[in-house]
């Protein structure tokens, strides 16, 4: 009825849907629960994803205006989903918005994270993916995943990571 005012942002509603598939593919290795020790909980695979999307996010950032659009499609898909899992979950219309909202804001700080790393890799990592302590063991895990991820996300054309590809 109203679905003129809420139409989104781009043209082709399904763009960013085969990059938000890799970034879920990356986020259910299990090594990010098992050596990482991520809890494997809601909250814990919530910080995965949103972590390797941060990431994603910034490396599309350096693309300019072709990669403004793909991130703009990558986080409209990522509160597509994120609003159909609640949903799932059985959050009803009344706090649905305010929580998807949050989430939303979860994401845009841990890109604000990962946009400011540089040196401090340990220190992002254990920001973006742990609510509490971690042994040292499973942060260097998960440091050195997330870089060797950035890494790849970097040597990876545009093009390749808009259809879901990275090196």
């Amino acid at each position: 009825m109203l679905s003129f005012l809420f139409r989104g942002l781009t043209a082709e509603p399904a763009r960013g849907a085969a990059l938000f598939d890799l970034v879920t593919a990356e986020a259910r290795r299990p090594s990010w629960y098992r050596e990482g020790e991520v809890p494997d909980t809601l909250d814990g695979r919530f910080a995965v994803l949103a972590t390797i999307c941060a990431l994603v996010l910034v490396r599309l950032e350096r693309e300019g205006e072709a990669g403004n659009a793909v991130s703009v499609a990558l986080t409209e898909r990522f509160i597509e989903v994120m609003e159909s899992e609640h949903r799932e979950l059985g959050l009803g219309d009344p706090t649905l918005g305010k929580t998807v909202r949050k989430l939303v804001g979860r994401l845009a700080r841990r890109t604000e994270l990962w946009r400011s790393a540089d040196a401090q890799w340990i220190e992002a990592t254990r920001e973006s993916l742990y609510k509490g302590d971690v042994a040292e063991a499973p942060l260097k895990y998960s440091a050195g995943a997330l870089l060797d991820l950035a890494r790849r996300l970097d040597s990876t054309p545009l093009g390749e990571l808009e259809l879901g590809r990275i090196a």
